[in-house]
């Protein structure tokens, strides 16, 4: 086989957590400090593992959540959208014990087109549980969805 496989990916944690300190003025602007986490494949699934049915988070949230626990001014974006990918691929890849990762939007609500069957994947799994999606240009969205967000305990 070549390369790793998803799971395989999903629990190669290298080094992290890692807290990297931004010295670009730019950057420390746009994080909001200098400390900028990178958090393993696996912190990903394990909160996106606790999101109930009918419930929905974002990344956004997530990255929130893991740079208040490990003391980081924010997490990694770019990191942070690969390993909730590798997340959402590896629980297809399992076919059991699957990680609900369709419950896991982008920014303002928005469904992820990296998801394994893309969208139109997402969004059948959404409505089955009751969301209802809504098309805004080329993108889509949950409709309402913070009176469906599921909040981490702190």
């Amino acid at each position: 086989m070549a390369g790793k496989s998803f799971n395989q990916k999903l629990q190669d944690s290298k080094d992290m957590p890692k807290i990297s300190e931004i010295t670009d003025p730019k950057a420390v602007k746009m994080y909001g400090g200098t400390k900028l986490l990178i958090a393993p494949p696996l912190a990903y699934d394990e909160i996106m593992r606790k999101v109930p049915e009918g419930k929905v988070i974002t990344s956004d949230y997530i990255r929130s959540y893991l740079a208040k626990k490990h003391g980081a001014d924010n997490t990694c974006p770019l990191t942070a959208g690969i390993f909730i990918n590798i997340a959402a691929q590896a629980s297809v890849e399992r076919g059991a014990d699957e990680t609900p990762y369709w419950r896991t939007l982008k920014k303002d609500g928005e469904l992820n087109e990296k998801y394994p069957d893309g969208i139109e994947g997402q969004k059948i799994h959404l409505e089955k549980e009751g969301h209802n999606i809504i098309q805004k240009g080329k993108r889509y969205f949950v409709e309402n969805y913070k009176e469906s967000f599921f909040e981490l305990e702190e």
